[in-house]
């Protein structure tokens, strides 16, 4: 074992003796002899903050990713001393320090140990940067298990594995290959049935060993920086989630369009072609609510210009698409070409708005236009700069939403793919290197975006992409994880990647459904779609060099299946839309691994391909070639099977029939799945009725319904509809109380109440404490009932 005694040990540096100790309301600070101060912070009982600095000096409290809506406060916070470490007591937490190492231990209040130092906190002093790299190890726990950091490529369980952050394009990239285009800096530990959080809030390289160089021991570190990491406190694996993501953000409801069917290709042009594509959806009955237009609509690859000769009126082309259902999405890029008869770049060079290298040259780059420069978007005046360039694009084209890429910066023909490490940048006044903005790029120009989108589409709300990110880049846009193959390995891979993104608090993610890269065959763009209506974008978006991908490409059998499942997502929308209010609101995942569902089961724990759809619906894509069914592992409790209704016990591992058109998926028992019939784009219908899939229970299980105008701000005066239903089973009746609050009035009257798996007869029926005539709630045998949406309690009894 190292001592701190040994002050450097194979050139990393160590604190030593704790020489004083103070208090500031919540902040207890402890320095060391050799000028370590280690700044503790409660923020809520289950939340620390770790902020360490060397040679007395923190640096500027600074950080792109913590909400300005965090939710801090704590109930309680004692410090005792002994001769030998300081106590720190919370209303849930012990923390232990060694006065001797300044290790730190932390507990809960029954002593089990959650997160222990191994060495701690140690430094090394870059001698050619300046600066420190910063280290933390912890010892690992016994049977411990990780999960998290955002986008990886990898085995959901992250226990052996060893990763870096470093956004980075791509492309065609395979399984675990790594880094990727997002840096999100958090992961979830799990042992003896505990879960903890660590958020590592530090914008340069971060790397991640999870028992990988040593099976007993985790250690993260940074290039650069201070060590400066939040620990999040569950027990339950959802209640670290959930304050992780209070703790960097969430997006305001997005509108419900964006929720549906998207169609994307590298591209669509000129417009004969766009409208073409527009015109099959509908003669051939596919819902679709958007088309994209990748960078060849530009005049040479300019941002905020249009090539005349393809698309001449791109206004009347966007109001044409709009009286069909269809928005337009453009792409926009960082790179400005370099053209001095280019008013964006004009602007730029006349304000100096462009990145510079250290002795004041401009950053260069080639990216598609050529050679470009590069805005620097960690200055708040280029950010509103940026914001105001929509303008014409938005109010006066009517361009629908901005698909923000190759924002890592990508950068062509060089090494590093990226701009040079001594690339300056204002980091909202503190002044930095690109070795410290890097990770954060992308994430500030498409806050820029989203700021100019949400300014010129209003009243409607904003909907923004984004290919690069960093830890709260989810509050201001969605993402897909960048440019994949179309393989089924990739379908794999995609299929982690969005259970991973939203345990990382980064819900509204897709893939490039099909593939990017290659060409799928028939079966494989199948099975991806069906697995893609699951995820909470829904894209298809294709390289176009190897054909077509829309979804009558392939034959007449795919194309049905394809429809099949677009229509079920557009049917189960305003279950979609419940999801995205509980993650708005709340910070709950849109999917949830099954580790997250029931983190005490520990079959669970490696599981990669079934997840969690909101709340109650299971879903386990199938990942192989010619396959008529799959192995699926079913969580505990009694689930339904969509297609048959067979009720089945969980907690094992099961075969489950699926041919070509399904995939399996199932509901949780006790579940109220809200419908709305199919349309061939949000806003198509006017709904009559809502349709709630009722499936009985033995026992007790509450549902919620949310629904609002589906684009605008009303919501937010009060003008939404929450409807929240407990739902009783008993063996011989039903009982559904329903709540409800909000002042939005639905376009329905009724409910549709499908029911699955009663165990008897249905004798009577009772609304609010009165009886019924049958006839008046037009029972169908068995299965289904009419009854008005304001009830309160509903009362169906056997015979």
């Amino acid at each position: 074992m190292i001592t701190n005694t040994e002050l450097e040990y194979k050139g990393n540096l160590y604190p030593n003796t704790i020489v004083e100790f103070h208090r500031d309301t919540d902040k207890l600070y402890f320095t060391t002899s050799n000028g370590v101060i280690l700044e503790l912070t409660i923020l809520r009982d289950s939340i620390l903050r770790f902020r360490y600095a060397t040679e007395n000096i923190f640096e500027p409290d600074f950080s792109y990713s913590i909400s300005e809506n965090v939710s801090i406060g704590f109930n309680h916070l004692k410090v005792e001393e002994t001769a030998t470490e300081y106590l720190v007591y919370t209303a849930k937490l012990k923390v232990l320090l060694d006065k001797k190492t300044l290790r730190t231990q932390i507990s809960d209040l029954d002593g089990n140990i959650i997160n222990e130092d191994e060495l701690g906190f140690h430094w090394e002093e870059n001698y050619e940067f300046g600066g420190n790299s910063v280290k933390m190890s912890k010892i690992t726990q016994n049977a411990e298990s990780f999960y998290g950091l955002g986008d990886k490529a990898t085995h959901s369980n992250l226990k052996g594995k060893r990763v870096s952050n470093w956004v980075t394009d791509q492309y065609a990239y395979g399984k675990d290959q790594d880094p990727l285009y997002k840096a999100i800096p958090f992961f979830i530990g799990l042992h003896n049935n505990k879960a903890y959080g660590i958020f590592f809030d530090n914008t340069f390289k971060t790397n991640f060993d999870f028992a990988h160089e040593r099976r007993n021991v985790t250690s993260f570190w940074a290039d650069g920086g201070e060590m400066n990491y939040y620990f999040i406190y569950g027990p339950q694996m959802s209640q670290v989630v959930k304050a992780y993501t209070n703790l960097t953000g969430t997006p305001e409801l997005p509108p419900m369009w964006a929720m549906g069917y998207h169609q994307s290709k590298w591209s669509y042009y000129p417009e004969s072609n766009v409208r073409a594509i527009a015109k099959n959806f509908r003669k051939m009955r596919i819902p679709c609510d958007a088309i994209y237009l990748d960078i060849d609509y530009m005049d040479g690859f300019r941002c905020f210009t249009w090539d005349k000769s393809r698309f001449p009126n791109p206004k009347k082309m966007i109001s044409d698409l709009e009286e069909k259902g269809f928005k337009t999405v453009v792409m926009i890029d960082p790179g400005i070409k370099i053209d001095k008869d280019y008013w964006v770049y004009q602007e730029a060079i006349e304000n100096d708005y462009f990145c510079k290298r250290a002795d004041g040259a401009y950053m260069k780059g080639k990216v598609w236009p050529g050679e470009c420069n590069f805005p620097d978007f960690t200055n708040p005046t280029v950010r509103e700069w940026w914001a105001e360039l929509y303008k014409e694009m938005m109010s006066e084209i009517g361009v629908h939403a901005v698909w923000n890429d190759m924002n890592e910066p990508a950068v062509m023909e060089v090494p590093t793919k990226t701009a040079p490490l001594d690339t300056r940048h204002d980091f909202d006044g503190h002044p930095c290197s690109h070795r410290k903005a890097h990770n954060v790029y992308g994430m500030q120009m498409v806050r820029a975006t989203y700021e100019g989108i949400k300014k010129y589409v209003y009243p409607k709300r904003p909907f923004v992409i984004t290919r690069a990110a960093f830890a709260g880049t989810q509050r201001f846009s969605s993402t897909w994880t960048g440019d994949n193959v179309a393989t089924w390995e990739h379908l794999w891979i995609a299929n982690v990647q969005a259970q991973r993104m939203c345990m990382s608090g980064y819900s509204f993610v897709g893939s490039d459904i099909g593939g990017f890269a290659e060409q799928p065959n028939g079966e494989l763009f199948a099975r991806w779609i069906q697995l893609g209506v699951f995820h909470p974008f829904c894209r298809v978006h294709s390289s176009g060099d190897h054909g077509d991908q829309e979804p009558w490409s392939f034959d007449d059998e795919v194309t049905n299946i394809v429809r099949k499942f677009i229509e079920l997502r557009y049917q189960l929308l305003p279950y979609l839309y419940t999801m995205f209010y509980r993650y708005s609101k709340e910070g709950v995942p849109m999917l949830k691994p099954l580790v997250h569902f029931d983190q005490e089961d520990h079959q669970t724990h490696f599981r990669t391909d079934e997840f969690i759809f909101g709340e109650q619906i299971l879903v386990c894509p199938v990942q192989e070639p010619n396959a008529q069914g799959r192995r699926m592992y079913l969580p505990r409790g009694i689930w339904y099977n969509y297609w048959t209704n067979e009720a089945v016990v969980g907690g094992m591992e099961k075969w489950v029939v699926a041919g070509l058109d399904k995939i399996p998926i199932f509901i949780k028992e006790g579940a109220m799945i809200p419908k709305y019939p199919v349309q061939q784009y949000v806003g198509e219908l006017e709904i009559k009725e809502l349709v709630l899939d009722v499936y009985y229970k033995n026992g007790v299980e509450t549902s919620t319904v949310y629904e609002d105008g589906q684009d605008g701000y009303d919501y937010k005066k009060g003008r939404y509809s929450l409807r929240n239903f407990n739902l009783k089973g008993k063996p011989n009746e039903l009982l559904i109380q329903q709540f409800k609050d909000g002042s939005f009035i639905t376009s329905y009257e009724t409910f549709k109440m499908n029911l699955h798996g009663l165990p008897f007869k249905i004798k009577k029926i009772q609304v609010d404490n009165e009886f019924v005539d049958l006839k008046d709630v037009k029972l169908n045998g068995n299965n289904n009932i009419h009854v008005s949406k304001d009830f309160t309690l509903l009362h169906i009894i056997g015979a």
